[in-house]
């Protein structure tokens, strides 16, 4: 298949989209097929630079979210180059600017079109205007008008499926979590991150690693660190990663007297992030906000337990203490906490772990991205051809 990716985030831009696409570009392509990205300039990229089948288009920065781009040209020439390079399928990875035009392209070339659907922007609305602008109306009326007429979508959890059934989105959906790339994350590090970071080999260390962002709730982890101080004084909180909430995080951690518990690295390359779960002791993350948390897994494929905010996905995902639990208060966080710190040897059954990976890998993903195209293809096809006979 010549498969055509829209998205308005990729590489080398960070995030859980960029992230998830590219592990999806790879296992399409050892599958044999032709992936072609169409997505947004970034001022990162040397325009002189050649991509391998990445095609850019204008783009600004998008109001609010700075750091993410939107196209503001480039309809019909991406429909020349999708239709010069004879796309089979378009898979839309936004529902803005590139999104609108993949379903473009594909309406012109008579191609089915699917969606993966990643954000749960309900949870993203007070970027915007302080949240007085938008409201969860206006998402449900823009989701349901985008997912008009999409001949599937990817659901990345069942919370996201339940949430677009709720908006009342017709077209089919399954859900297909995003995979990782599991030997990505088991490899062995080769330089001593704790001694690079200054950490003692027998120091505690909770590691949180996402973007520093508001609804990811770091400030609550931040907020239960005295209390974990108070059972286990060694502990360290490491806060990986850039973006809009970090002063006011650094400004928290100040007041409250823990700087000399907590440390900031910033934003790191993402070849060098399986070296941070292998270094820390436990993962910790108090976000709700996740469609389905790409962090989460990569500890898990790394070996590393985890302790993160209840929801369908995550109780699901930690269904055993081997692999990690949910909480739903500060009390329970500290006490989880304080209980893998203290007892790191007592929830070492290597099976649940085992049984997960493949569950996980990038591979499964791959491979069920796929038998979704195929079956999108064939009921477009027959679709098609229900139609041509009425005509006649």
């Amino acid at each position: 298949m010549n498969i055509g990716i829209f998205t308005d985030t990729y590489y080398p831009q960070v995030s859980g989209v960029a992230t998830s696409i590219k592990v999806l570009r790879n296992q399409l392509e050892r599958a044999g097929h032709q992936v072609y990205i169409f997505t947004t300039t970034d001022p990162h990229v040397d325009k002189n630079i050649y991509e391998r089948n990445i095609f850019r288009f204008t783009s600004i920065p998008f109001v609010s979210f700075t750091d993410r781009r939107i196209a503001v040209r480039g309809l019909f020439k991406a429909y020349q180059v999708a239709k010069d390079l004879g796309l089979d399928i378009v898979h839309t990875q936004t529902e803005f600017s590139m999104g609108m035009i993949g379903k473009f392209v594909a309406k012109q070339l008579k191609v089915p079109c699917i969606h993966t659907y990643h954000t749960m922007y309900e949870d993203y609305l007070h970027y915007i205007a302080n949240g007085k602008l938008l409201k969860p109306y206006h998402v449900k009326e823009a989701t349901r008008a985008y997912c008009y007429h999409l001949n599937g979508i990817v659901a990345p959890s069942e919370r996201v499926a339940k949430t677009l059934t709720g908006y009342g989105v017709k077209a089919p959906i399954r859900i297909i979590p995003t995979g990782i790339d599991i030997n990505q994350y088991e490899q062995q590090s080769t330089a001593d991150y704790r001694q690079k970071l200054g950490y003692q080999p027998e120091t505690p260390v909770l590691l949180s690693l996402s973007r520093l962002a508001y609804e990811k709730n770091i400030h609550e982890v931040i907020a239960a660190l005295p209390a974990i101080l108070a059972q286990v004084p060694t502990a360290q909180l490491l806060i990986v990663g850039d973006g809009p909430a970090r002063e006011t995080l650094e400004n928290q951690v100040q007041d409250a007297g823990l700087t000399a518990h907590v440390q900031f690295t910033g934003e790191i390359d993402n070849d060098e992030v399986y070296n941070y779960y292998q270094m820390a002791d436990l993962f910790v993350s108090a976000s709700n906000s996740e469609s389905q948390g790409l962090t989460y897994i990569e500890a898990l494929a790394a070996g590393l337990k985890t302790v993160v905010a209840s929801s369908p996905y995550t109780d699901q995902l930690l269904d055993d203490p081997s692999l990690g639990t949910t909480f739903t208060s500060e009390a329970s966080l500290v006490k989880d906490v304080v209980r893998y710190l203290q007892h790191p040897n007592t929830f070492n059954d290597p099976k649940p772990r085992q049984k997960k990976l493949y569950q996980i890998s990038a591979e499964y993903f791959g491979k069920q991205v796929i038998n979704y195209y195929q079956d999108v293809q064939l009921a477009y096809s027959e679709s098609t051809d229900k139609s041509a006979n009425i005509s006649n």
